[in-house]
């Protein structure tokens, strides 16, 4: 599969990192091509491309939206997502990280959706925070997971497997409407890690038994 990361900030870097050491193609773009994080990652021995927002999505089966919410409305205007995976990995955080701007009968991939009627939306990699990617998914005997929620079940099965090969324990979350628990589950996750002091070396984890 092709995967488009749209975003060369900490998650798209490290999404990038992590789906380049699997047998899937990635492309990363910005607003200035993604050359640099390309360049960065073959200076560790990784291959990626580089390409405009378009290009990008163009060549793509999957597209992950690795920028912040408020950017993804002038994002959806720039290419064709028509028939494409999307892969929104965004918690749709205020400025001063107090509270949700999107929350209780919607969320952000719900909003997506009204943006990309043609695209198959998919919530995925929320709960993760951007330095996990560069190091070990195990946590304790327990490997790093992600919930994966869509109303397309064939897309939401692509994502679970694309996620498995890259290393996570990847959760079936249902339809995206689970969007509105998943997306704040990720800022509880923020909230530990930043507000109350227990860092980014952590991540939610569903137990069963």
């Amino acid at each position: 599969m092709n995967i488009a990361i749209i975003g060369t900030g900490n998650i798209g870097s490290g999404l990038a990192r992590t789906f380049a050491k699997t047998r899937h193609g990635v492309v990363v773009a910005d607003r200035k091509g993604g050359q640099s994080l390309a360049d960065t990652l073959k200076g560790e021995g990784l291959t990626v491309q580089a390409a405009s927002v378009a290009e990008a999505v163009a060549q793509a089966d999957a597209v992950i939206f690795a920028v912040p919410y408020g950017a993804i409305a002038t994002i959806a205007a720039t290419a064709d997502f028509s028939g494409k995976i999307v892969i929104d990995v965004t918690n749709p955080i205020t400025e001063d990280f107090s509270a949700l701007s999107v929350s209780g009968e919607s969320s952000a991939a719900e909003e997506i959706v009204k943006l990309l009627p043609a695209a198959h939306v998919v919530k995925a990699f929320n709960t993760v925070f951007a330095g996990l990617y560069g190091g070990s998914f195990n946590f304790g005997g327990h490997t790093l997971q992600t919930f994966v929620a869509s109303d397309d079940e064939a897309a939401r099965d692509a994502v679970i497997s694309l996620a498995k090969d890259a290393g996570f324990d990847a959760r079936n979350a249902g339809g995206l409407k689970n969007a509105r628990y998943l997306e704040p589950l990720g800022f509880m996750n923020i909230q530990f890690g930043y507000m109350l002091g227990q860092g980014t070396e952590i991540a939610p984890l569903w137990l069963a038994r």
